[in-house]
């Protein structure tokens, strides 16, 4: 598997109308692992960049592992479909992430099935309840004009700190974007950040642990797997690059 860029254009929560109230990307390494994060949009539409949004900005941050069935249907793309797991190490709605995973099936759009359609049921956090969806999803191809050369990196920080609190985290660098997620208890940070030209960050939620945007955007090119980088009292490895 290729790495991907997956860009949600659309959910519907049945039976209202679809709607994308969240900018959500989903940057996914060769190896399956992924940092999802879904970003509510100002009344504008817009995402500030410039600020340090508010957590209430943050719809759901993930990270964790993605698994296909195989693929059943014709040979033509959009006559096949498959079933989507995606099993949580990190989630931003709970601590505990044993045996949580979000399930749906996938049928590819016409007319070249680069767009893909999603059904399943989760909760909707709007409500609280069970509910059956429909998503949307949409992909950017990957940017090889990015500086320094590098087309995936992953890190993760897995460690107890001194209060006693379980911190995880994980970047993943994926062309043109970075998305980077950590938890500490209650804690919660989430990056974004994208290639225009040099790196920008688009978003930005919560403060107080650091993310090593730096290292991945500035120095990537030269890591090793299971290198590691020390962010203050934080150790990240290196766990994947291609």
């Amino acid at each position: 598997m290729t790495g991907h860029i997956s860009v949600r254009e659309s959910i519907r929560w049945l039976p209202d109308e679809a709607s994308e109230p969240t900018s959500t990307i989903v940057l996914t390494s060769p190896g399956r692992l992924f940092v999802d994060l879904r970003i509510y949009k100002s009344e504008s539409g817009i995402i500030e960049s410039d600020a340090v949004l508010p957590l209430s900005r943050l719809e759901w941050a993930i990270a964790g592992t993605s698994v296909d069935s195989s693929e059943t249907g014709g040979i033509d793309p959009v006559d096949q479909h498959w079933r989507g797991k995606w099993i949580h190490w990190i989630d931003s709605r709970t601590e505990d992430c044993t045996d949580v995973a979000d399930e749906g099936d996938m049928f590819p759009l016409p007319p070249d099935g680069a767009r893909v359609l999603e059904k399943g049921r989760m909760v909707n956090s709007a409500t609280g309840l069970e509910t059956d969806y429909e998503e949307i999803w949409g992909s950017e191809e990957i940017s090889k004009e990015v500086e320094p050369k590098s087309c995936c990196l992953v890190l993760q920080l897995d460690q107890t700190g001194e209060s006693g609190k379980k911190r995880q985290g994980r970047i993943v660098r994926l062309g043109q974007y970075v998305q980077g997620f950590v938890r500490a208890g209650e804690e919660l940070v989430v990056e974004r950040w994208k290639w225009e030209g040099e790196w920008e960050r688009v978003v930005k939620i919560g403060e107080g642990i650091e993310i090593p945007t730096d290292f991945v955007t500035g120095f990537g090119h030269e890591a090793q797997v299971d290198d590691e980088v020390r962010v203050g009292q934080d150790i990240w490895k290196v766990v994947e690059k291609s």
